[in-house]
């Protein structure tokens, strides 16, 4: 069934993810900070919206693809927010990685107007993006969620039902604290693979294939060896979620502590400059050890 869908954030993966759902004949309503960004897509037939009241009023159902929990609070709330312009019986999907806290808040928001609301940050980064092979998390109402999984399966190949609202977001952060753990062991075995003298590229082949085999091993192993810092995940937006999943964690007298230890040296990487980089930038972190 063809939808009115609005999607504002047109980011490194948002744009991929809305070029998606334009593909599957859905009518594409955009809006995002930087006109210049989405060219391409309005030249595909996408419909640009001035801002967000103007893409809320137009959608059926509303996805947002952002960046820091203070930018989902922005578009949400307010007289120009996306909870005041939109139609009753509308579903709005927060795709951003956020707070769990906030989630709920937008949900019990939507409640009282008569909208709908899912929590469905993804994980896979850019390549999962553009592939349409993103992991889905979601939290929200069941029957809303069932309604929207064809929607979501236009982006990717693993969505999923986690529960009540805020679920999705609990969801990610658990998946951002085992990215922690194995983003910085891949990262120190490329850096004691080099002082030992290896032939690195043939140490990272020869252990992505066993038991220490993972995403981060075979895919930001490669990029460090590559020397490619290009961001596939920004090292800024992982600081945020790190945080948001440490503050989640301590308010249940959980320490965290290879997750408090990545988080503290992927935000002296953000310091000193990196932040734009992708994650595997940790890397620098032993480039003066």
């Amino acid at each position: 069934m063809e939808l009115k869908i609005g999607f504002i954030g047109l980011g490194v993966m948002g744009k991929p993810m809305a070029e998606h759902i334009k593909n599957a004949g859905h009518e594409l309503y955009v809006y995002t900070r930087t006109k210049e960004k989405c060219l391409d897509l309005l030249e595909k037939g996408a419909i640009w919206c001035n801002d967000v009241a103007e893409c809320a009023r137009c959608s059926d159902v509303m996805v947002t693809m952002i960046g820091f929990p203070k930018d989902v609070e922005e578009v949400y709330f307010g007289k120009d927010g996306v909870i005041e312009n939109m139609k009753e019986g509308s579903i709005m999907i927060d795709m951003t990685t956020t707070s769990p806290k906030l989630s709920q808040r937008i949900y019990e928001e939507a409640q009282k107007r008569g909208l709908h609301s899912l929590d469905a940050p993804v994980s896979g980064g850019d390549k999962g993006a553009k592939e349409a092979t993103l992991a889905i998390m979601v939290g929200g109402d069941q029957e809303i969620f069932e309604k929207m999984k064809p929607l979501l399966s236009v982006m990717g190949t693993n969505v999923i039902y986690e529960g009540e609202a805020g679920a999705g977001q609990h969801t990610k952060m658990a998946n951002q604290i085992a990215i922690a753990g194995t983003l910085a062991g891949t990262v120190e075995a490329i850096a004691y693979g080099k002082k030992a003298g290896l032939d690195v590229q043939k140490m990272l082949d020869t252990i992505a294939n066993g038991a220490a085999g993972s995403w981060q091993l075979s895919n930001l192993g490669q990029k460090i060896i590559d020397g490619d810092f290009n961001p596939g995940f920004f090292i800024k937006h992982f600081v945020k979620d790190m945080r948001i999943a440490d503050e989640e964690a301590l308010s249940r007298d959980l320490t965290l502590e290879v997750l408090e230890k990545v988080l503290s040296m992927e935000t002296k990487m953000q310091e000193e400059g990196y932040g734009e980089e992708g994650t595997q930038g940790l890397a620098h972190y032993y480039e003066n050890i």
